[in-house]
């Protein structure tokens, strides 16, 4: 299954399938919406977005403290260039008023284009076959381009718009949206040489500027056109002709936050170059790209369509949203919505970036890069913080300031320095470039680090890390969370080995990054003696780490009693409420136990994940992929797969609700995980990469390919496991924890399912 189908237009469900039917490259990205608008009453999100690209809004509050931030970044809806009005015979063509057959719209993952076609029938009786297609270039990233075909025998009118003047969505009963709306002021509209249409914009505080270029090919050479609208925030033109028509409209976007060349310039030059190519020039470019792109990332479900569907839904959804240059990361929506107001979070390293350092090791190095370009604002908010070293990381960002407002859900997630650091460790042990590590891993790793030290203190012979907030945002300010403890320890045993491998590899880049960052070596033994000595709060009836010092001690939350439609609870509870119960937003402890599983015994993560799993809401979708990886592990394998499919059909059912404020872009790298992670157990460790592999049984099997150390692997999994070098040397590997070694091809039969008396028969 190579492409998503529809042939709805139920209202409610339009505004999922804007989200849905995006089309994005990493810097620009355009909402599904129909080019010939929807019926009056109704909202659309007709969004346009380029990643990074921002503006500041005041950040407001009642009772402003100390260090509180006073502006936020926030992401801006661009000038619209979808809108194209179709006239038949002077009769306006709409979806909406009951003359039509055969609607259908298709997403191809495999083709990078987006195509919706109908045919029409006029008041008049006459027929019309109409086809829109349209495609973001992966390959010229400013380019976006429509194609409508039109066949009717009679007269064809077509009046294609740009509008400059756009706001953002907004709604103020639901805090994971912005309240900001009018971020962007149009400046001017020009018709360049009789044929380019430029508007141009201002961010309100940031003064950056934006542009758009559009330029029509029309097929019909005598069509007569018309273009108007200079100096005036809509341009618009128009097409006339009779029997049928083919018209193209490409449209090229640029700003000047990280361009040099002037934005007129930039658009001029791009469209210039680029609209002389056909759609199907640009589309067999496309082809190209993505044939590269899914020989290496495709992930293969054999003997289920619908599952195969939505594994590669979220692959190319991924690659649609991901930062590709080194300056942009991954937004919690990616480019497809406006919820989290275009930010980035921890997502990126702990959902996102194990899948890409797998498949797509460029593009997972450029986000590392872009976390590396904001080491200053992490130094600055750590001083802000009282901290006299090291940095910290924001919980939420575009260009490094912390743009949370709520401190105890947003900034006290100390954790985010324990996952960014992690991020770097996994592309090291996944890659061994160690010259990575010293342009940019180890000053990461060094500084992340040392605030640590700054933060925790010794108790009684234990090192302790008090008022910080976990993953879980229902448990806030707590003392000694597990997971940000383990991942301090991590972080800082990490620091003391690139230190020792650098003194004795690279000494002159290690005198270099310390004497920059001003660390001197006893605080290398200040790491060993926390990291070493580190407090991870562990129960010793249950058999379980505690999620923190308290949360065992707490009531247990009234699940029975909360009533379904008063979930998400941050939505119907003050968050006061619902600090005082045991009670879960999203996996916490059973996170740390997936990512760092030797910090425990086997017994003690399965009771975690028993114990944890009642009192576990899933509120939010980075939840569920993380709770099915740790079922497969445990030998849960109903639950595993239970918990996959939550996971992999999370946008495409909307079962959040939400999907129209963007898709759940952590949650889509849930299921890259899900499989590769959950049911093939795959680990990347120092000593090297293990495998221990079940096969849901309705499928007849399952394969990907990853990188690892030079080599490129393919794995393979129905009754049994089968690996195969495809390039590079010999290695050592584990599978169900013995000892392998890969030469060619390795054919191992699966033992998962004699693990656990539990079956899959769903």
């Amino acid at each position: 299954m190579w492409k998503l189908e529809s042939s709805s237009l139920d209202l409610t469900v339009l505004p999922v399938e804007e989200s849905l039917y995006t089309l994005a490259n990493g810097y620009l990205g355009i909402r599904g919406c129909f080019e010939e608008g929807y019926p009056q009453h109704y909202t659309s999100i007709r969004g346009t977005y380029i990643n990074g690209f921002y503006d500041l809004v005041e950040a407001k509050y009642s009772e402003k403290l100390f260090g509180f931030p006073e502006m936020q970044e926030k992401m801006p809806n661009l000038m619209d260039v979808q809108t194209i009005e179709i006239y038949l015979d002077g009769e306006c063509v709409s979806l909406f008023n009951g003359n039509h057959v055969n609607y259908k719209r298709t997403l191809y993952f495999d083709e990078g284009y987006a195509e919706r076609s109908f045919e029409y029938q006029t008041q008049k009786g006459k027929s019309a076959s109409i086809r829109f297609r349209r495609m973001v270039s992966f390959q010229i990233k400013e380019l976006f381009a429509i194609e409508v075909k039109i066949k009717y025998e009679g007269e064809i009118l077509v009046k294609s718009y740009m509008n400059g003047e756009v706001s953002n969505y907004t709604d103020a009963f639901d805090p994971r949206v912005g309240e900001h709306a009018k971020l962007l002021d149009w400046k001017s509209s020009n018709l360049i040489d009789g044929r380019y249409m430029i508007i141009t914009a201002r961010t309100k505080q940031t003064d950056y500027e934006v542009g758009c270029a559009v330029y029509h090919h029309c097929s019909e050479k005598d069509a007569f056109v018309e273009i108007a609208g200079e100096q005036e925030p809509k341009m618009r033109a128009v097409y006339s002709t009779n029997g049928r028509m083919t018209l193209t409209k490409y449209a090229a976007y640029s700003h000047s936050r990280h361009n040099q060349e002037p934005v007129l310039h930039r658009i001029l030059d791009i469209i210039k170059k680029h609209s002389i190519r056909s759609f199907d020039e640009h589309l067999a470019i496309q082809r190209l790209y993505l044939e590269n792109f899914w020989h290496h990332s495709d992930i293969q479900i054999y003997g289920n369509d619908l599952i195969q569907q939505g594994v590669r839904f979220s692959l190319f959804q991924l690659l649609q949203s991901v930062g590709k240059d080194g300056l942009t990361n991954i937004a919690a929506k990616g480019l497809t919505g406006e919820g989290y107001e275009g930010h980035y979070f921890w997502d990126t390293e702990i959902y996102i970036l194990p899948v890409l350092q797998l498949v797509q090791p460029e593009i997972a190095e450029k986000l590392l890069i872009y976390r590396h370009s904001i080491l200053d604002h992490a130094r600055k908010e750590a001083r802000i913080l009282g901290h006299k070293r090291g940095v910290k990381y924001p919980w939420r960002t575009i260009a490094g300031r912390e743009c949370s407002t709520f401190f105890p859900a947003g900034t006290a997630q100390y954790h985010i320095n324990g996952d960014i650091a992690y991020g770097f460790i996994q592309h090291y042990l996944q890659h061994e470039d160690l010259d990575f590590i010293c342009r940019y891993g180890a000053e990461v790793i060094f500084e992340t680090a040392r605030l640590w030290l700054d933060v925790g203190h010794f108790h009684d012979g234990k090192f302790m890390i008090h008022n910080v907030t976990g993953p879980d945002e229902y448990s806030c300010i707590v003392n000694n969370n597990y997971y940000t403890n383990a991942m301090a320890r991590y972080n800082m045993e990490w620091a003391v080995k690139f230190y020792e491998m650098l003194k004795l590899e690279n000494p002159q880049i290690l005198e270099e990054i310390t004497r920059k960052i001003q660390m001197v070596e006893t605080e290398i033994d200040e790491m060993i003696e926390a990291s070493q000595n580190m407090y991870l709060p562990y129960d010793e009836v249950l058999k379980i780490h505690k999620q923190d010092d308290a949360f065992l001690d707490k009531a247990l939350w009234d699940f029975e009693g909360t009533p379904e439609e008063k979930y998400p609870l941050l939505l119907y509870y003050h968050p006061l409420t619902i600090y005082r119960y045991q009670v879960i937003k999203q996996a916490d402890t059973v996170l740390a136990h997936f990512l760092l599983e030797d910090f425990s015994e086997e017994a003690s993560i399965r009771n975690a994940f028993d114990y944890y799993e009642k009192v576990t809401t899933h509120d939010s979708s980075l939840s569920s992929c993380i709770y099915g990886i740790m079922a497969s592990k445990c030998g849960y394998y109903e639950k595993a797969y239970d918990y996959f499919m939550e996971t992999v059909r999370l946008d495409l059912d909307n079962t959040h609700g939400n999907t129209k404020d963007g898709l759940h872009i952590a949650n889509l790298g849930g299921t890259a995980l899900s499989v590769i992670f959950g049911f093939a157990g795959y680990r990347i460790k120092n000593e090297g990469i293990a495998l221990s592999p079940w096969c849901p049984q309705n499928w007849s099997g399952y394969g990907f390919r990853l990188i690892y150390r030079g080599r490129k692997l393919c794995v393979k999994v129905t009754d049994y496991l089968e690996i195969e070098l495809l390039e590079g040397e010999k290695l050592q590997l584990k599978v169900y924890g013995r000892q392998y070694e890969l030469e060619k091809v390795l054919k191992i039969p699966l033992e998962g399912l004699k693990r656990d008396d539990q079956s899959c028969n769903i």
